[in-house]
């Protein structure tokens, strides 16, 4: 099973400390998340880890995913609107499920309970272990436009824009794939993507390389016994 669609038994330790969300011992608590994503990585158009257990090359997936929460709720903690950022290293191979590193940034509007929230969503998302994850917090600026570009910027530290792949004059759109974890998604709206990151031990920029924009969605309830 590829990696992108499977899901990890455990986390890893770090990935505990930081995905697990405060709430009553005895607690059962529904949640859901509805998102739009503006994403790039390293890879040409279109990232081949979707289809298989390492990047490009085999040596590295470094990505810059700007979030925008439509709407979405772990138990009565509201999330819609709020702010988050990706960034880091898939790593040279992923076949066991685990990926190098990952930074998770909030933009400074969300609250430390949104985070603890968004948190738990994201682990619902990406359900694999990391070797390394970090938390950082920077504003964050998010545009969709029209025609299929999108630009994100975090703060100083990253900035991503994206240029649609046409066919015929139209955005090119990659359907019946699977987001990660996600259990629903309108479709990749493939892009050429212009990127950067610098911080937190990583330092990479890239030319009209792999991106797109895509509508996530995913829903649940969870024994929040600890």
């Amino acid at each position: 099973m590829k990696v992108r669609f499977a899901f990890a038994a455990v986390c890893a330790a770090a990935a505990l400390l930081v995905f697990a969300p405060a709430g009553r011992a005895d607690a059962k608590k529904k949640w859901e998340i509805k998102a739009d994503y503006i994403e790039a990585c390293s890879c040409p158009l279109f990232c081949s880890c979707y289809f298989n257990t390492e990047p490009t090359g085999g040596h590295h997936c470094e990505f810059n995913n700007a979030v925008k929460v439509a709407s979405g709720y772990v138990g009565d903690v509201k999330v819609d609107g709020c702010l988050f950022w990706l960034s880091g290293n898939l790593g040279g191979s992923f076949a066991d499920g685990e990926m190098d590193g990952c930074v998770i940034t909030w933009d400074p509007k969300v609250t430390k309970e949104q985070q603890e929230a968004l948190a738990f969503l994201i682990g619902k998302i990406y359900p694999v272990k990391w070797k390394e994850l970090k938390t950082d917090t920077a504003p964050i600026t998010w545009e969709m436009k029209e025609g299929g570009a999108a630009y994100a910027k975090l703060g100083d530290k990253a900035e991503v824009k994206l240029e649609p792949a046409l066919s015929d004059g139209k955005q090119s759109v990659l359907q019946n794939v699977k987001y990660w974890g996600a259990q629903k998604n309108d479709g990749f709206r493939l892009c050429f993507a212009t990127h950067w990151y610098k911080g937190n031990g990583y330092d990479y920029k890239y030319e009209k390389q792999n991106g797109f924009t895509i509508h996530i969605e995913s829903s649940g309830e969870e024994d929040m016994k600890k």
